[in-house]
Order: structure tokens, then C-alpha cells, then sequence
């Protein structure tokens, strides 16, 4: 994914998620920025029809809603902080391909998990993937996990 593709992750994004739950286009820059190489997109015909945004961090450690990436030391968690698939697109199988094609990236990287924030009713569809709802979180990560203003769960799987 690179700068041109902004407008596109940007519609992709308003069309998908509550108003609530949208990241400016200042925030999907610095993701880019931050770690290029987890910034993936997918393309049809008509352009770019699916994103996922993930990063390097710790398990447990939640990132709060428009909350900057930054790797800590000694990363052991791919953090998928955000997937969306255009409706053109849906049906597909293009947001499991993508998280697959990441959790690849993370096993190669030598990682032990995988985690993200479930939003919107996901958990079955995360589920399927092999994610599996985690509760015990530190006060300051639940506090993070808050700040999605909506239902949201934290949800772990093992990269082996």
C-alpha cells in the first residue's frame, strides 16, 4: 500500500465502519509511515477493494482507537489493528486472504501472536481465523480498549 491509495482506504474505511469507529487520513499516514511493510492492500478492477493495517507490538498491549503505532522492545504479537473490504468486494474471501498473507509475514518474523480489537459484531468472523476472545487485560489496556466508544473485545491467537 503506498500515499495514493489513502483515498481509497479512506472511502473503504467510511463505508464499512460506524461514524464512531472512522481514523482520520492523518492517522492512516502515520501508520504507512510507521510500518509500510504491514500496510497491505488488495485490488479488483476498479482499484483498491480491502485493506489491513498491522504492526509489531506486545500481547496484551491494546492500541486505542487512533492511538499511534509504535513498537515497544521485544515484540512478540502482529497487531492487526484494522481490516475492511469494500461491499464490491465482499464475499470474496479477500479479508481472510489478506490476514492469512500477514500472519505469514508474522511467522517468518519470528512472532508468537497474533492480536487485534473486534468491533461490530466480528468475533465469529475472527473466530474462524483462529482468534479467541481474551478478558485478562492490565487496567491501563482496558482503558485503551474503552476508547473504541463501542463493543469491543480483545481477541489473541498463537503464530505456531
Amino acid at each position: 500500500m503506498g500515499e495514493p491509495d489513502i483515498a481509497a482506504v479512506l472511502a473503504i474505511q467510511a463505508e464499512s465502519y460506524a461514524e464512531a469507529l472512522l481514523e482520520s487520513a492523518e492517522i492512516i499516514r502515520q501508520r504507512l509511515a510507521s510500518f509500510p511493510e504491514l500496510a497491505w492492500g488488495a485490488e479488483d478492477a476498479e482499484g483498491v477493494c480491502a485493506y489491513l493495517f498491522g504492526y509489531r507490538s506486545r500481547a496484551g498491549k491494546v492500541t486505542p482507537l487512533d492511538g499511534v503505532f509504535a513498537e515497544p522492545e521485544a515484540s512478540d504479537c502482529l497487531y492487526l489493528h484494522d481490516l475492511a473490504v469494500s461491499r464490491r468486494a465482499a464475499g470474496r474471501g479477500i479479508g481472510p486472504a489478506l490476514v492469512q498473507r500477514l500472519l505469514e509475514h508474522g511467522r517468518a518474523s519470528r512472532l508468537k501472536y497474533s492480536a487485534l480489537v473486534s468491533v461490530q459484531d466480528s468475533q465469529a468472523f475472527w473466530s474462524r481465523l483462529g482468534y479467541a476472545t481474551t478478558r485478562e487485560l492490565e487496567r491501563s489496556q482496558q482503558r485503551n480498549l474503552d476508547s473504541y466508544g463501542v463493543p469491543a473485545v480483545y481477541m489473541v491467537r498463537p503464530l505456531h
